[in-house]
């Protein structure tokens, strides 16, 4: 194995590790409950919300098999939640083949993606939206 190759599956390896404990927590400490997790500092300091408000609560929705409660938390966590699957398994895909075969992500998937979350936290503040409000 070659140090490259070491390292790349450590990385891996803490990253799935870091997942299941974080997800582990999730699943367990409900955050609805204050005192749980901290709240959004966007929101705190200029009444904002950022794309990732109701995130948490989406996501722990999401883990109990609640997908409309999740929705009505952020719905943008659900198309990432989609993105993270999907990147996932394109990885395991591409580890698989050959060095010389690997094909790299395109670069207007991050761009897309990061337009996306910026557009959604701008959506989700026009006033009169308020079905894009954390629920």
């Amino acid at each position: 194995m070659t140090r490259t190759s070491w390292l790349g599956s450590a990385t891996a390896g803490a990253a799935a590790a870091l997942t299941t404990s974080a997800t582990a927590y999730l699943l367990t400490h409900d955050p609805n409950e204050p005192g749980h997790y901290p709240t959004c500092a966007l929101l705190e300091v200029t009444g904002f919300w950022c794309p990732a408000c109701g995130g948490t609560r989406a996501a722990h929705a999401l883990l109990h098999g609640d997908v409309a409660g999740a929705a009505a938390r952020n719905p943008l966590i659900l198309v990432l939640v989609l993105v993270a699957l999907t990147l996932v398994g394109r990885f395991m895909i591409q580890r698989r083949r050959p060095l010389h075969a690997r094909r790299a992500l395109p670069t207007w998937v991050p761009v897309a993606v990061g337009v996306g979350i910026l557009v959604f936290g701008v959506l989700r503040n026009v006033p009169g939206w308020t079905w894009l409000s954390p629920a």
